[in-house]
């Protein structure tokens, strides 16, 4: 068999072309991911899944914020010099604080009071530095210099590419030295008395552990991001609480002893700027959408880093995770095969734009979900493998539905009526076979034969372009009364006309096959009266009349396409055929078909048991028919019985 035969079977074939439609969607949409094209998108739904999150949190009551405003730097002066740095350490040590950061650098004295600033930080060892470690040895700043490392941590930012603040940083190294974060350094001071600290992981002692949890590091490809810059040891942070859930004075609030006493027992105060004037802000997760003004500043974003590392050590909170790039790759894939599933399986415009919405709402469901549990499940991806595997689908379906309904309609649009056409295209599926035709079925039918008698010898009075027309005429005239009467015209075979009732969708109980008889019976009566205004007609045009020929039988036959995918034809095939066509050709003498009458009509036994009381028929006994071992009664149908009326009208149908 051909490639191109084989392809265009397997195209018939909606199961496996869904699935590879899935695949390709799938392909197309992983493959869009892997450029990073996706990226700024989805970390936008992520953003809004962690704001929903973080502001169902209560604030954190470990952290404290001590900033100086514009008011302060206005009536202290800025930079703060090292005097008011020093009296504010004082003024807060009282307090009991667990751990004390100043987020300001003081690489170089600043105004006057140096030596009680180093005085001040030698004696409290609760007390952290920062330094800044810069992107390759530039723009760093140094810590103070008379501070021992463990009493410094590095206050670097990770920016995203939209300069958004997700990620916070546990260690940087130069390739020479191991350095520590600034929230690190603060959280470990605070966990000190619960015996707390950072460990190597026993079964991977190149992670981290923080009391009983393991804190992966981000790496470059991790939720949404495609390589990341993920230098040094990162995590996602959860902003649990909203932008700023933390307790917040001003750097007067201490100056001027307006702290209740022991305000600020056993939490981490974190010192620095809360002004406008200096520019010391970050955006977050919560800097877009209705919150795109609200940045936060160093301070706070360093309280939202130590306090979620207090509570992922105590147990309170369990680090963010991400998806491995195979279980990334697997959900986008399901939501692939279901959207090929939803393309094939609802056709219905209304059933496929709800099921549609509600894959849509499921995937959003998800990633809420995952956000609940510290997961980070990608949305978009899925929503794309989902919008574009159902719509490749549906499109496939939509042009073989078309070619189907064009090859149905090119089989049966100019022998049946509208209505029975659209009952055949909406059972369709049930109709046809996987390869397009129609399936080959047993049905029950009534089969009518008509031929002209004496045609032969008509034929020969006529030109081939006169006889053409006239039998046109006659043959469209005969034709139309078959449809009209919703029956099925099969063939045309010279001057014959072979029709049939019940087909090609099956019929169900007596009833429908006593209707379809009937009809036949009466598109045969038809038949006689309009050929009686034909012979007029053609009388005044110089034309020989004729007379016709009717058999009619009812029975089981076998129903199908013959042919090749060129040149299809659905007939039918069985003795119940081949008895309708006896019927018609039977001989004159047993007919008795009298003088100026124009049409005879004989039906079988089996028919006229449909029949009943309805019609005028006369019994001409059992005859055996040419080719047949046995005798078929036979009865000729005069016309409609005065009595009675048939209860199956052509309208009923």
């Amino acid at each position: 068999m051909a490639l191109p035969s084989i392809l265009a079977r397997l195209l018939k074939m909606p199961a496996l072309v869904a699935c590879l439609l899935s695949i390709a969607a799938f392909a197309l949409i992983y493959a869009i991911r892997l450029t990073g094209s996706l990226q700024s998108i989805e970390l936008m739904a992520y953003d809004h899944f962690l704001r929903v999150r973080a502001l169902a949190q209560p604030p954190d009551a470990r952290i404290v914020l001590v900033g100086a405003t514009d008011e302060d730097m206005n009536r202290w002066g800025w930079p703060l010099s090292d005097a008011v740095l020093a009296r504010t350490l004082e003024k807060l040590q009282p307090q009991q604080p667990a751990a004390i950061g100043i987020d300001l650098y003081r690489d170089l004295p600043r105004g006057e009071g140096r030596e009680d600033f180093e005085r001040v930080m030698l004696q409290y060892p609760n007390i952290i530095a920062v330094t800044k470690i810069g992107d390759g040895g530039k723009g760093g700043i140094p810590p103070p210099p008379f501070l021992p490392p463990e009493r410094i941590g590095f206050a670097d930012v990770v920016l995203d590419r939209s300069d958004i603040v997700r990620r916070g940083l546990l260690f940087l190294d130069d390739g020479a030295v191991v350095y520590t974060g600034f929230a690190l350094r603060l959280a470990l001071l605070y966990l000190q008395p619960y015996g707390i600290g950072i460990a190597p992981d026993a079964d991977d002692p190149g992670l981290m552990k923080l009391g009983r949890h393991t804190l992966p590091p981000l790496e470059p490809d991790d939720g949404a991001y495609v390589d990341a810059d993920a230098a040094g040891y990162q995590f996602l942070l959860d902003f649990s609480g909203g932008p700023v859930p933390f307790e917040r004075l001003t750097l007067s609030d201490v100056l001027d002893d307006r702290l209740a006493q022991g305000a600020l027992r056993g939490r981490i105060v974190v010192l620095g700027v809360a002004g406008q004037s200096v520019k010391d802000f970050f955006a977050t997760p919560f800097s877009s959408g209705s919150l795109a003004d609200v940045t936060v500043h160093g301070i706070t974003l360093h309280g939202h880093m130590a306090g979620q590392l207090v509570r992922m050590a105590l147990d309170e909170a369990t680090p963010l995770r991400t998806w491995t790039e195979a279980q990334e790759a697997a959900w986008i894939g399901l939501w692939c095969l279901l959207g090929g599933l939803l393309g094939i399986g609802l056709r219905h415009p209304f059933r496929f734009g709800s099921g549609f919405l509600i894959g849509i709402v499921a995937i959003y469901a998800a990633g809420h979900a995952g956000m609940g549990v510290r997961l980070w499940i990608p949305v978009l991806p899925p929503l794309l493998g989902w919008g574009v595997s159902a719509l490749l689908n549906v499109t496939y379906l939509t042009i073989l539905e078309r070619r189907q309904r064009d090859q149905l309609m090119q089989l049966f649009s100019r022998h049946v009526s509208g209505e029975v056409a659209k009952e055949i295209w909406n059972k369709h599926e049930e109709f046809l076979s996987g390869s397009g035709r129609p399936l080959p079925q047993r049905l029950e039918v009534t089969v009518l034969f008509s031929d002209i008698r004496g045609f032969t010898a008509i034929s020969e009075r006529l030109s081939p372009e006169a006889l053409m027309d006239w039998l046109n005429e006659y043959i469209g005239a005969m034709a139309d009364l078959v449809i009209a009467h919703y029956g099925m015209v099969d063939k045309y075979i010279g001057d014959s006309v072979m029709a049939i009732f019940g087909a090609p969708l099956p019929r169900h109980g007596p009833d429908e096959l006593a209707a379809d008889a009937t009809r036949a019976v009466d598109c045969a009566l038809a038949m006689g009266e309009a050929l009686g205004e034909l012979n007029a007609g053609w009388a005044k045009q110089g034309l020989p009349p004729i007379a016709i020929r009717i058999g009619i039988n009812s029975g089981p036959v076998v129903a199908g396409s013959l042919g090749s995918s060129k040149r299809l034809e659905y007939t039918i095939i069985g003795d119940t055929v081949n008895t309708a066509s006896r019927l018609e050709s039977l001989d004159k003498e047993w007919a008795g078909l009298g003088a100026g009458e124009a049409c005879r009509i004989l039906v079988s036994k089996s028919t006229m048991a449909y029949l009943g009381e309805c019609y005028e028929a006369h019994s001409i006994g059992s005859i055996r028919l040419k080719g047949k071992d046995s005798e078929t009664e036979v009865f000729r149908i005069v016309g409609r019985s005065l009595q009675k009326t048939s209860s199956h009208d052509p309208a009923s149908i």
